[in-house]
């Protein structure tokens, strides 16, 4: 058996994205605290890090022909999966999430106060994750394309306005802390997505979609965090190293 202690969460998850169901389902943060390491995780949690390790290395056992290696991809068809794949999901799903949780405010309100602060909440999370995409889409994620392709034709990069990518990345992961959290209050205050019992369709498939936006928050964010930035780091510092080898020869 693999020895868990000195690997991160997010390392954990990042070589085997199954992994996640097991931190899941011990309430364990996999993507915006997934810096931790799986010692300090079942300490917190007052869990053992054996029975953390038999579940993990259970789910690394299975076969799994479906998986999907992200680690392996470059950076720029990662970028293209994380733009097509999690930010249409967020702009697509968060409208209708709109319309449903407004309707649940006036029809159920009265009975569950709770659902005005879920709404607020989700409001906005949903507009802070909209503006949060448009700058790695406009700023980010241009520059790690542009280094990709930099890499393969062999050629020099200028620097770009914010010096490193790892100002605006630092940005980012501050503001995934931020919805991380803002959802799991929003996780706290449905009871876990648990609908009451005089819930409605809407108000059954209200929780259900949130249940599901959380997740695919969990996965987004989990591709940033644990692979597409510390890919995006050390691609910079190669053209840092290769930049001073130059200078060194002249």
């Amino acid at each position: 058996m693999e020895t868990i202690d000195k690997k991160t969460i997010g390392d954990y998850v990042a070589d085997d994205f199954r992994t996640a169901a097991v931190f899941s389902k011990y309430g364990i943060d996999f993507c915006c605290k997934g810096n931790r390491t799986l010692a300090e995780a079942c300490e917190k949690k007052q869990i053992t890090s054996a029975a953390l390790e038999a579940e993990i290395n259970a789910v690394k056992l299975t076969k799994n022909d479906n998986g999907i290696d992200f680690k392996s991809w470059p950076l720029d068809l990662l970028i293209d999966y994380i733009e097509k794949t999690h930010h249409r999901y967020v702009e697509e799903k968060s409208s209708v999430l709109y319309m449903f949780l407004d309707k649940l405010c006036k029809v159920h309100g009265g009975r569950h106060p709770e659902l005005f602060e879920i709404n607020r909440l989700f409001i906005a999370g949903a507009g802070e994750l909209a503006k949060h995409m448009k700058k790695e889409e406009l700023i980010l994620f241009p520059f790690i394309k542009k280094m990709v392709t930099a890499q393969k034709t062999n050629q020099a990069i200028s620097l770009p306005h914010f010096g490193t990518v790892d100002n605006p990345i630092a940005m980012m992961q501050d503001e995934h802390t931020i919805e991380g959290e803002r959802f799991a209050k929003i996780a706290e205050l449905t009871n876990n997505y648990a609908p009451p019992a005089d819930a409605c369709e809407t108000y059954k498939v209200t929780f259900a979609m949130l249940k599901e936006f959380e997740e695919d928050l969990h996965k987004h964010i989990h591709l940033e965090n644990n692979i597409l930035f510390p890919g995006a780091k050390a691609l910079e510092k190669q053209f840092t190293i290769l930049d001073k080898l130059a200078q060194t020869s002249l």
